[in-house]
């Protein structure tokens, strides 16, 4: 009897604290668009956060949402010459970034670096200035530097010179020019080398430094928290002097000194698959992945998408313990494959395969936090 009586407590206990996680997980009510809302394509790479102001880079147009509509910007086509307004580079936008400073935004394209600034578009290529190749995955702006992560190096410009500095094995320890990822700040600034790891960049004192992973494993991770988890790096984001990287094959954190590794079989991760990180500061990041957006706050983890089997919305929150329960929801985002996102004070921006996705942040209370599920075993699905 007594027994009963203590396992009975400790099963309130168990859901008490998971209604508890679930209560401070943030909850969002989500508006998707569409080509039928106006967007330029349902296929969107990225997004961008400017006060009111949304940019959506998608495969064909960038698009602008603002007041409640869109405006598309394209390339301007030989059958419009003579146009006022110069089109941007391509129509495929695979990277945005603001200069927060002026307001400018920089887009990465398949053609080239594209600058909007006060409705003028300035575009940058291969031939027309020292960018390392017309295919442009990243794009960072560090004061008066436009960083840029390309199919051939690293590139950067220096707005109020107009100088370019090219980066690539020549003088640096890439071993792999295919750079996909850049994060600048005032300290360091970081690439995701495809097929090459990490690099750094001393802001101070101008050296370059490599971050490979330690088995040299490329298809397997081998050894977990010994460094960078995989070589095939997609993603790079620096805050608060911690670096948190994106790969295809799990996820990293650094803190200068030790690095804690990431996947799906021992951790909050959807999907070991990711093409964007996003860290909010040391302890709490985004990660797109293409079975959904995923959450982590240092030590629980919260999951949104259309469910895998059914397509239904579905959340879903893991504890400390690996205990993941499903949460009543009743919207997601567009599609489980994400891209990447961007915030709007407690709101958050999705870009995914088959829509852009607006999560309005929604007031948490322990009602609202149902917890609707069984208990799944930690490492279980």
């Amino acid at each position: 009897m007594k027994f009963r009586i203590w396992f009975a407590a400790l099963a309130l206990f168990v859901v008490a604290s998971l209604a508890a996680i679930a209560q401070d997980m943030p909850r969002f009510l989500w508006k998707n668009f569409t080509v039928a809302d106006g967007l330029p394509d349902n296929h969107v790479f990225c997004v961008l956060v400017d006060g009111n102001r949304i940019w959506a880079g998608t495969e064909n147009g960038l698009g602008l949402y603002e007041n409640g509509e869109w405006k598309i910007l394209r390339p301007v086509g030989p059958e419009q010459p003579g146009s006022e307004q110069q089109g941007i580079a391509h129509q495929a936008v695979l990277a945005l970034a603001l200069d927060k400073r002026t307001g400018d935004v920089w887009a990465g394209t398949m053609g080239g670096l594209s600058h909007v600034s006060a409705g003028r578009i300035d575009n940058f290529t291969q031939l027309n200035s020292g960018l390392s190749n017309n295919i442009v995955y990243g794009v960072g702006v560090q004061g008066d530097f436009v960083w840029t992560a390309t199919a051939a190096g690293a590139s950067r410009l220096n707005t109020r010179t107009g100088q370019w500095s090219l980066f690539n094995n020549r003088n640096t320890p890439m071993y792999e020019i295919w750079t996909y990822s850049v994060s600048p700040a005032a300290d360091k600034v970081y690439y995701a080398v495809w097929g090459g790891g990490v690099l750094e960049y001393d802001q101070q004192t101008e050296h370059w430094k490599d971050y490979n992973d330690p088995d040299g494993e490329n298809e397997m991770v081998v050894m977990k928290d010994q460094g960078l988890i995989h070589e095939i790096t997609t993603s790079v984001s620096y805050v608060d002097k911690i670096l948190w990287v994106a790969t295809y094959f799990g996820a990293s954190r650094y803190d200068g000194r030790y690095w804690h590794n990431f996947l799906q079989k021992d951790s909050g991760l959807p999907s070991n698959f990711l093409n964007q990180v996003k860290g909010i500061d040391g302890t709490h990041a985004w990660f797109s992945t293409d079975q959904g957006l995923a959450y982590y706050d240092g030590t629980n983890w919260a999951v949104y998408r259309p469910a895998l089997d059914t397509h239904k919305p579905e959340m879903l929150v893991r504890d400390a313990s690996g205990v993941v329960k499903t949460i009543s929801v009743q919207s997601a985002p567009a599609h489980n494959y994400i891209l990447g996102v961007d915030f709007q004070g407690d709101d958050i921006w999705v870009a995914t395969a088959k829509g852009l996705s607006h999560g309005i942040r929604q007031k948490n209370s322990v009602a609202m936090a149902k917890v609707i599920s069984r208990e799944t075993p930690k490492g279980k699905k």
